[in-house]
């Protein structure tokens, strides 16, 4: 057995290496579950006990010769590797481009939006995706029996019979971040609520199970339709150009009254139609006293629009599943 392991010794020793694919010829040879170190080991079983400790201590001295080899031997080629490529370098050619990366469109008109609600004198808010039933429907004036209670509209996190328990559902709006908001700060509130939503709804060339909306909140005395109106208007020029073709008409939502709804004429592939692109109206009372704010003294108006929808008009692209399909031809076009 010593004589064995002496032999295997000295074959290591005269190993010659001088590329990778020797390196990794040794490794398999030696070092590997199946190489010959480890196939020395397994005859441990075979040496007398007497003579184990000696046996084993050669055993290890071997096991150590290769893996110094092979380490040794894998540096020297690394370091030949790197001086071998410093050699080709010229330092007086310039650095290679780099491909500058972008925002995503969604978020390039996102933030064109946001912009444009901070000149007209608008902050921001925020919440959670995950909200109770209390903040994304009760106190927005939704009865007990209302369609977007069902699953067949909206995706539950948690749905309880019990009545002691609250459901949990993804928003399906950022409605819930005004009730919050009212429910922390006094009038006047001049907010704009940006963020993802969620709906159980079929996908689309218009609508998708998630997107994206700004939604408003103005509260103070004597707010009027008037000033809603105006602020309708003046988003849509700002965005769109003063050109801008749009049209507000009559709507119904459980926590505004009286509601408006607002087109934008939307021209793809040489014909055109009306684009729904939000929903507005006066903040219902109900609202008000469901977070403790007086409706005698205040008014306010409210809106959420989607942020999918305007950047379809903005760019003129007639899917907004586009928007995530993540396909790098589309995306370079917005750089």
């Amino acid at each position: 057995m010593l004589d064995d392991i002496e032999a295997l010794k000295e074959e290591i020793a005269h190993v010659t290496i001088t590329n990778e694919e020797e390196l990794e010829t040794f490794r398999l040879e030696f070092l590997s579950r199946k190489g010959k170190v480890p196939a020395m080991f397994s005859r441990m079983r075979e040496v007398p006990n007497e003579e184990k400790a000696k046996v084993g201590k050669a055993m290890n001295a071997v096991k150590n010769l290769a893996e110094k080899t092979y380490e040794e031997h894998k540096k020297r080629l690394q370091r030949k590797e790197t001086a071998a490529l410093s050699a080709k370098d010229d330092l007086s050619l310039p650095a290679p481009p780099y491909a500058a990366g972008s925002y995503h469109p969604l978020t390039q008109t996102l933030e064109e939006m946001k912009e444009i609600f901070y000149r007209l004198g608008f902050s921001i808010a925020d919440g959670p995706e995950v909200e109770d039933d209390f903040h994304n429907f009760t106190a927005l004036n939704f009865p007990p029996n209302h369609p977007a209670r069902d699953e067949q509209d909206t995706f539950f996190i948690r749905k309880s019979d019990d009545p002691e328990t609250e459901d949990l559902v993804l928003r399906t709006h950022t409605s819930p971040v005004q009730i919050r908001l009212m429910q922390d700060k006094e009038p006047p509130i001049r907010t704009i609520m940006p963020g993802r939503v969620y709906r159980n709804e079929a996908v689309s060339p218009k609508s998708y199970f998630l997107f994206h909306q700004v939604e408003a909140l103005y509260i103070d005395t004597d707010v009027s339709v008037a000033e809603l109106k105006e602020t309708l208007i003046s988003f849509a020029q700002l965005m769109f150009g003063s050109d801008v073709k749009y049209r507000l008409r009559p709507g119904f939502f459980p926590f505004t009254e009286p509601s408006l709804e607002m087109d934008i004429w939307w021209e793809t592939n040489g014909s055109g139609r009306w684009l729904e692109i939000l929903g507005s109206g006066m903040v219902d009372p109900n609202v008000l006293k469901a977070v403790d704010i007086d409706p005698e003294k205040y008014t306010g108006f409210a809106w959420g629009m989607g942020v999918e929808r305007i950047a379809l008009l903005r760019h003129q692209i007639d899917d907004i599943r586009i928007f995530y399909d993540n396909d790098v031809r589309f995306l370079e076009q917005f750089h």
